[in-house]
């Protein structure tokens, strides 16, 4: 496995001063956003597709620095019921998948998105039980005649350009969040459809990350993995649950927020995760998503730089000797 950041986290610096950055702290893979609400700010496909010297400045920045892509990412919501909005989305993620090619990059990271509840909807819909019948009705509507055949058009254009992973990430108000619906979409429109597993989201849910490992990597389903952690504020929780949309900055009054790692839950729980995903077989990147509100941009990453550098397993593990 390699140690990984994704950029957003240094948007305010240079794309050459980020790579600076991301080296002088031992850092090996980083995942770049290059278009949807990551935004441009390092990697604008629209300037790199279009302009052969921008592009070589761009790889050889990398090179310099010593830094490999562990993928390019593009979240957004490209089925959303307003046809601007959804076309914006969707435009970013066709040239991302073009710029994927031109780069040799496999993996595209993203989110599933969520339609609105009908042909006539303005707002996206997230659906969040079965009854009423109506919620069972627009999820089938959802799925049938918008996610499904968007995702099976989208894979197959990928496909043509050398994109073969579409991480998605669970997260909830998009139709794609648990392990279930995941699995759905991936039986629905192929192998090309996995996770860029986050942690945080899974344990905002009440899920187990390390039970999540085992059922997605048994299917060869983790192509991308995120370090983020979550506290859960228990007696914000006890009181409203996690199904929470107090604002992300009053923290005194929320059920939970994103934390650095170690900051939710100790390294012990994290090296459980770590050690599942090398039992499953998942030898790719770890990396850091930092969106912890307690904490400055420098001082969570490099706090969380310095605790993954003590439970990923960097090696292979060679032969059994002692066996």
């Amino acid at each position: 496995m390699k140690l990984g950041v994704f950029n957003p986290v240094l948007n305010d610096k240079s794309f050459e001063d980020a790579c600076t950055y991301l080296e002088e702290h031992g850092v090996q893979m980083v995942e770049i956003g290059c278009g949807g609400f990551p935004g441009k700010a390092h990697c604008d496909p629209k300037v790199l597709l279009n302009d052969e010297e921008k592009l070589n400045e761009f790889k050889d920045t990398l090179k310099r620095h010593h830094l490999e892509i562990s993928g390019l990412s593009c979240h957004g919501n490209p089925v959303h019921p307003d046809k601007e909005k959804a076309k914006m989305f969707d435009d970013d993620m066709t040239d991302a998948i073009l710029l994927c090619e031109k780069l040799g990059i496999s993996i595209l990271n993203c989110f599933s998105g969520c339609p609105g509840s009908d042909e006539t909807a303005k707002m996206p819909n997230w659906v969040t039980c079965g009854w009423p019948e109506d919620f069972s009705e627009i999820l089938e509507w959802q799925w049938k005649e918008v996610l499904v055949p968007y995702w099976k058009k989208k894979v197959a254009f990928a496909k043509e350009h050398g994109v073969n992973k579409i991480a998605l990430e669970l997260h909830p108000g998009f139709c794609v969040y648990n392990t279930k619906s995941l699995l759905r979409l991936r039986h629905e429109v192929g192998p090309e459809i996995g996770a860029n597993l986050d942690p945080s989201h899974l344990i905002w849910q009440q899920m187990d990350p390390v039970e999540v490992i085992r059922v997605l990597g048994s299917e060869d389903a983790i192509f991308h993995f995120h370090a983020k952690d979550t506290q859960i504020f228990e007696h914000n929780c006890k009181i409203n649950g996690v199904l929470d949309t107090t604002p992300y900055d009053d923290l005194k009054n929320r059920s939970w927020t994103f934390r650095s790692i170690g900051y939710g839950h100790d390294l012990g729980y994290w090296k459980n995760i770590i050690s599942e995903l090398r039992l499953m077989g998942y030898d790719h990147v770890i990396s850091i998503e930092h969106e912890d509100g307690l904490m400055s941009q420098n001082e969570g990453l490099e706090k969380t730089i310095e605790a993954l550098k003590q439970i990923i397993i960097f090696e292979n593990p060679g032969e059994m000797y002692w066996a």
